[in-house]
């Protein structure tokens, strides 16, 4: 079995959309092995997503990820990382597939619902930020 992050976003939240998701997760295929609603400071937020520190959007990325709670998650499937990328959807809504989360929920590029790890060592890294190795441990349910 794989292992990817998500995030449902301070959008998602905002909308009331976690249980929707999170039945489009569920129906998918995919277990969840951890799962907390937090809100990310500006600082954390920053630090999350410091791989995109020198792009334009970075700066409006950090506001919107510390704008309110959101909801992240470590989800298990075999092939979990592709899988859970075609499930959600492109980045911009507008260009994503019929049926994804991101078609269905999203309202934008920026205010996208989601996020989703986009390799296996970034899921590892990312599920690491969020969880502590206890939080994280193989339960069966």
């Amino acid at each position: 079995m794989e292992r990817t992050l998500t995030i449902l976003k301070p959008d998602c939240v905002r909308k009331q959309l976690i249980g929707a998701v999170i039945d489009k997760i569920e129906r998918a295929g995919f277990r969840i092995v951890a799962m907390k609603k937090t809100k990310l400071t500006t600082e954390a937020a920053g630090a999350f997503y410091a791989v995109h520190r020198e792009r334009p959007f970075y700066g409006e990325l950090v506001e919107f990820m510390s704008s309110g709670p959101c909801v992240p998650m470590i989800l298990e499937k075999e092939n979990a990382v592709e899988d859970f990328r075609k499930l959600i959807g492109a980045t911009d809504p507008a260009e994503a597939e019929e049926g994804t989360v991101r078609k269905l929920y999203a309202d934008s590029k920026g205010e996208n619902i989601v996020h989703g790890s986009d390799s296996d060592e970034n899921a590892q890294i990312e599920s690491s930020f969020f969880f502590s190795t206890e939080e994280a441990v193989n339960v069966n349910n």
